[in-house]
């Protein structure tokens, strides 16, 4: 088992085949993988923060994190772990990503990480973007849920704590 960097289209091929909801990114600024036999099994992608108010240039945001089948059960937290080392050695000082409400965020919290905010679901059609879309052309690539944001990083928001329903 190795972790290192993963090609573009590797990482493309990994969130195509295992992530749960999400469709393979578009940009990304740096993809880890975990290795298996050089098969890899699962990967991290870290880019550019999807929000713009969050771009500042020492932030980053992992867009995907995806594990294979056969993956071993700490490949997760062990990738973000690494994620979390690689963007420190590039000066970036605080990483964010969100997951869905009504994930745990196991991982993250294994890889001490910290939920800062809770971000209400919205399409990505309003305010200003609505302009670029025509009536009928637009379909999300995810349901519009309520998420978590998690961060690591000396610049990283206070924790906060999150209700869940039970």
């Amino acid at each position: 088992m190795s972790l290192r960097p993963i090609t573009r289209a590797a990482a493309r091929e990994c969130v195509a085949k295992w992530h749960s909801h999400h469709a393979p990114h578009v940009g990304e600024t740096l993809a880890i993988g975990w290795f298996v036999d050089a098969v890899p099994v699962a990967c991290v992608v870290m880019g550019r923060p999807s929000a713009r108010l969050l771009d500042n240039g020492t932030t980053w945001e992992v867009t995907r994190l995806c594990i294979g089948p056969d993956a071993p059960p700490c490949a997760a937290s062990r990738l973000l772990g690494a994620a979390t080392r690689a963007a420190e050695a590039c000066g970036i000082r605080r990483l964010i990503s969100y997951t869905r409400i009504d994930e745990r965020g196991t991982c993250y919290k294994a890889a001490n990480w910290h939920p800062t905010a809770v971000i209400k679901g919205a399409p990505w059609t309003t305010g200003a973007k609505s302009l670029r879309w025509l009536p009928g052309m637009y379909e999300p690539s995810t349901e519009i849920v309520d998420r978590v944001r998690w961060e690591r990083g000396p610049n990283a928001d206070p924790a906060i704590e999150i209700a869940r329903a039970a």
